[in-house]
């Protein structure tokens, strides 16, 4: 007969049962006399959902980043700029995500990428890179948690340089 469990034997054999000395530690009473344990209630692990506010639709998953301290999401003038950039594409601002990270300082490049997934990144400005963003080169679209993303000017710079611009359009075009 096999029993794994062997507090079973006392009531399959009404016989006394040794232990020979080696098992003897394994069976041994406690030291302390056993009490009613009272359970321990461990406080319910919270997980934060962050939410962010962004402008736009996000209906094809291009996430745009800026950072405007002073604004909501963007001032009218570089919007405008965005915008007028975004259509040379067929991509209007229903299809992305503005996210002015000046709203979001906290936020971390994992915790923005988790919430939108996006498809498309556009990162404008060095204020606008997030925490924790694993190295990007400006100006050059690479791939970021298989994300084609592009880190270039903030409309600040580019505004008064065509040079910044052309850099900019460069680089858009290959999307």
């Amino acid at each position: 007969m096999r029993v794994e469990n062997p507090a079973a034997f006392s009531f399959i054999m009404q016989d006394d049962l040794y232990l020979l000395n080696k098992e003897k530690a394994v069976f041994e009473a406690p030291a302390k006399p056993l009490t009613a344990v009272e359970p321990v209630f461990q406080p319910a692990i919270e997980t934060v959902t962050v939410k962010f506010n962004y402008l736009g639709g996000y209906k094809k998953d291009f996430l745009v980043i800026v950072h405007y301290p002073d604004v909501e999401f963007m001032p009218e003038r570089h919007l405008m700029a965005l915008e007028s950039t975004l259509k040379r594409l067929e991509i209007s601002l229903d299809d992305t995500a503005v996210l002015n990270r000046s709203a979001h300082p906290e936020a971390s490049f994992d915790q923005l990428t988790g919430f939108f997934k996006p498809r498309k990144l556009l990162i404008l400005g060095n204020n606008a890179l997030p925490p924790r963003i694993v190295k990007i080169e400006q100006n050059k679209l690479q791939q970021l948690n298989n994300c084609p993303a592009l880190f270039t000017f903030s409309f600040d710079e580019m505004m008064d340089s065509n040079e910044n611009k052309k850099t900019f359009w460069e680089q858009m075009k290959q999307w």
